[in-house]
């Protein structure tokens, strides 16, 4: 997990299943939904490094950060169907 999760551990299925909202997942989903997170969390790592670094376009690396965002926002929600609003 990265730094902004620290102390934050993954939820079982089971304490997934608990989630007001959300419907339960089949193990599939399950898999599926960790594994765009997974993902999200790795692309975040590298826009971190290249904010960091001093050539980049910033602009041009938060537009491509906001949009990455809301991508694994909407492919996880795909997944997931919430419930709620």
């Amino acid at each position: 997990m990265d730094s902004k999760h620290k102390g934050c551990r993954e939820l079982s299925q089971e304490e997934n299943d608990l989630i007001k909202g959300y419907r339960s997942f089949s193990q599939e989903e399950f898999d599926l939904i960790h594994e765009g997170n997974a993902l999200a969390e790795q692309c975040g790592r590298y826009i971190d490094k290249l904010l960091e670094l001093e050539s980049t376009d910033k602009r041009s690396v938060e537009l491509g950060k906001n949009n990455l965002q809301q991508g694994f926002m909407w492919t996880i929600r795909s997944i997931a169907k919430p419930e709620i609003f």
